[in-house]
């Protein structure tokens, strides 16, 4: 298993996490066995936002002995109601439904709390500008919560969240499918047919924004919905009308600005370690490239996906992360000193690219990579 620091928490995270949806109606033992192989595999870290009683107390057992090894990214402002999740803006709802969470996890803190869900406008005022934002900054104080964190599937919210400078953590969705879709505050709308019925050209303004606000605040982005709930994984269901492999979709998700995890659901452990084998497959099996470039009615042309394809360099250039050094600095307007020390720290620089065209005729999206090149050694000088 491999790790990547979350953001400016500074914790360590397995970049295979665990959703625990796949939980629901499994018994103690299953759940138990579960937990065991995914401490076997190297994941140490678990995303769940159901409050499922029963779910919540059979994790809590599998994991009381060896909490200190788990990463926690736990939702607030879920709540039980008549056998069903629910979410909730009542602030006393709220907290049975956090405390609750802390006694059947067995544990006196969370490490992320993740305020659930918040898409609309009108309902990320009321969570910000009230009692809920309010409680989340108590329980940090407090240190039953390590970090706040956000779920949210639009990119504009998301980024009013940020701006605010009280997220350290934001779990979003993210697939190569939702990144083409402009913000709505209707989450039906990443999967409706009739949003991809048009044609769509490349990642939306707004999502692009988002992940390099994201990298430039040191806001960790953990990934839900890497597999769009298993339709990208199904011909017939795709969007794209085209089938994407479990570890595509992982490295699609990985390769955007300021992801650490992604939060890959699992209903056996036979999927989990499918997920898990990211780190152990050759870069071929990663590829999600020469897949998006045949999407039918929609292209990434011109778009720089990070995907690595513009490799070998002649010069050993790693072109994919000076063109998302470069997006960072364009996007802000100015060279950040996180970026700038980032670049400098590569084993060669833009400065070094002779031309030779090798990258462009390898790139599936017809970037004019040379031209790139040229505007990073304008930006960093070398």
């Amino acid at each position: 298993m491999e790790y990547r620091v979350l953001g400016r928490t500074g914790l360590k995270v397995s970049q295979i996490g665990l959703g625990c949806e796949g939980f629901i109606d499994k018994s103690e033992e299953e759940v138990k066995a579960f937990v065991t192989r995914a401490e076997e595999l190297g994941i140490n870290f678990i995303d769940l936002y159901s409050p499922n009683p029963i779910l919540r107390s059979c994790l809590g057992n599998a994991i009381k002995h060896t909490r200190e090894k788990w990463i926690l990214e736990a939702h607030l402002s879920t709540i039980w109601k008549n056998e069903q999740y629910l979410r909730t803006r009542k602030i006393e709802e709220v907290k049975i439904g956090f405390e609750d969470l802390l006694k059947r996890l067995q544990t006196d803190y969370i490490d992320i709390g993740m305020i659930h869900y918040v898409d609309a406008q009108q309902d990320f005022d009321e969570v910000f500008n009230g009692e809920i934002i309010e409680y989340a900054k108590t329980l940090k104080d407090k240190g039953k919560i390590k970090y706040i964190g956000l779920s949210s599937h639009n990119p504009i919210v998301a980024m009013k969240a940020i701006e605010s400078g009280l997220i350290d953590v934001l779990l979003f969705s993210i697939n190569p499918c939702y990144d083409m879709l402009p913000a709505s505050e209707d989450i039906d709308d990443l999967w409706k047919d009739e949003n991809y019925a048009k044609p769509l050209t490349n990642i939306d303004p707004d999502r692009q924004a988002l992940y390099d606000m994201c990298a430039r605040e040191g806001v960790a982005i953990t990934v839900m919905k890497a597999f769009g709930g298993g339709d990208l994984l199904d011909e017939k269901l795709s969007p794209f009308g085209i089938a994407m492999t479990t570890h595509q979709c992982i490295h699609y998700c990985l390769t955007r600005p300021a992801v650490a995890s992604v939060m890959a659901g699992a209903h056996t452990i036979e999927e989990m370690e499918l997920s898990a084998s990211y780190c152990y497959v050759s870069e071929e099996e990663k590829d999600f490239a020469l897949v998006l470039s045949h999407v039918p009615k929609h292209s990434f042309i011109g778009n720089c996906v990070y995907c690595g394809h513009c490799a070998p360099c002649a010069k050993g250039i790693d072109i994919a992360s000076v063109h998302k050094f470069l997006d960072l600095c364009v996007a802000q307007g100015e060279i950040p000193e996180t970026v700038r020390e980032h670049y400098k720290a590569l084993k060669h620089h833009a400065s070094e690219c002779i031309e030779c065209g090798s990258c462009m005729r390898n790139c599936p999206f017809q970037v004019h990579v040379i031209e790139k090149m040229k505007k990073a050694v304008e930006i960093f000088g070398y």
